[in-house]
């Protein structure tokens, strides 16, 4: 899978739908509330607050289960579903498609639209009209004393649902602006790909060019020790793998120059999970000292996957943090049954702080405490990480260990998914 293929994996950010949402849940209770308190309208208060509450209590389900950064297209679909059924609940209470407030059930299926899938988007555009059709002919009449004066001809009445369908439709279906949408997407794509590179070549230029007179410095020190040790058959064998590294290097820089394009070589084939895991161990070990406890005695698949940079950064991403916070171990769990494969990260440093434990996967998240606050970031590597892994069909859970005195990390996939990535 190529990078940015991910687009395909239809998703809404968690964060905007939530705040979305407590803007029409806080501007539900003020209307309701001071149509009846002020302006003494009649109608089942109680009642009407209660169906508010259920879309404010699976907002709170969002913010305190539901741990992804992003809502996947399932998901999504079921809590604009939601968002739809109480609208419908409410609109049915205070007189169908006569309340001028009926406008606003055809955003949850407009936001669809710009978010999901098209199988998701059209379930839920046709929800939407066989509810308007049966607003129009089953409601309650609108709250008094406006159903006392309010009367209309047929033709006036069953003209607002027709339009309220023809806007839905015109506003879920306008393919041309999908279309641009994408196109503009992929545009900056390859235009941000195109200043890395052109970025990169400078770099790589540059870097050549200031790293010429030290690595001829080196290799004429080596040339001189060789002849010094020639007769010392170890330290011989350790000066020629040290004029070997030199020369790698400076052919990378070399080639580099000439060609920004060329690609990391590193995880360049199909690999299972615990190989993944394995070759990313192996490139922190040569920095680190830090002791990686690898169990994979309950991982019982042994299909490989396609080489995905995004995996592969996303999991680098949460043994990288788990190596630079722990203060001697990481331990790395990896299992699998028939249906799902899920690897834990655990170490042993002090784990998440409290202030951003219920924010952890946000951008732009900062701890207060002094012991970490050198050493944190702003959770950039953590968001991106957190988001390019859901984006490939990952379930992901951070909190502090139970079991550890660290940090922990969840990662959870159904094998079908890592199968067709």
């Amino acid at each position: 899978m190529e990078f940015f293929e991910t687009s395909k994996y239809f998703s809404l950010k968690k964060s905007t739908y939530i705040n979305l949402r407590w803007i029409a849940i806080i501007g539900q209770l003020i209307t309701i509330n001071v149509i009846y308190f002020i302006f003494n309208f009649d109608f089942d208060l109680i009642f009407e607050n209660l169906i508010i509450v259920i879309g404010l209590l699976s907002n709170l389900y969002l913010i305190y289960i539901n741990k992804n950064t992003q809502l996947s297209d399932k998901t999504a679909f079921v809590f604009l579903l939601i968002d739809i059924l109480q609208l419908t609940c409410l609109i049915y209470l205070t007189g169908g498609v006569a309340n001028p407030f009926a406008i606003f059930l055809i955003i949850p299926s407009i936001l669809s639209s710009l978010y999901l899938g098209f199988r998701s988007n059209i379930l839920l555009v046709s929800i939407t009209i066989l509810i308007i059709i049966f607003l129009t002919f089953f409601n309650q009449p609108l709250p008094s004393p406006v159903s006392e004066h309010f009367h209309v001809d047929n033709y006036y009445y069953y003209s607002m649902p027709i339009s309220l369908i023809i806007a839905l439709i015109f506003l879920s279906f306008g393919k041309e602006s999908r279309i641009r949408k994408e196109a503009l997407n992929k545009m900056e794509e390859i235009m941000s790909k195109e200043h890395e590179l052109l970025s990169l070549g400078g770099q790589a230029a540059a870097a050549a060019h200031s790293l010429g007179t030290p690595f001829s410095t080196i290799k004429i020190i080596s040339s001189d020790l060789l002849k010094q040790f020639k007769d010392n058959n170890e330290v011989k064998k350790d000066i020629d793998l040290l004029m070997s590294q030199i020369e790698r290097c400076g052919e990378i820089l070399k080639r580099l120059t000439l060609n920004p394009t060329v690609e990391d070589d590193f995880i360049d084939k199909d690999l299972t999970i615990v190989d993944y895991i394995m070759e990313i161990i192996k490139s922190f070990k040569e920095t680190s000292k830090k002791i990686f406890i690898i169990n994979s005695d309950q991982y019982y698949n042994s299909f490989d996957i396609s080489k995905s940079i995004e995996i592969v950064y996303g999991l680098r991403n949460f043994i990288g943090n788990a190596n630079k916070f722990s203060k001697s171990k990481v331990f790395i769990n990896v299992k699998s049954d028939n249906s799902t494969t899920e690897v834990i990260i655990e170490d042993d440093g002090e784990g998440y702080p409290k202030d951003v434990l219920r924010n952890i996967g946000e951008p732009y998240i900062k701890s207060y405490k002094s012991s970490i606050k050198s050493k944190s970031g702003l959770g950039l590597g953590i968001f991106i990480g957190k988001t390019l892994l859901e984006k490939n069909y990952a379930n992901i859970l951070c909190r502090n260990s139970h079991t550890r005195s660290g940090a922990q990390v969840n990662i959870k996939w159904n094998n079908n998914d890592l199968l067709n990535l």
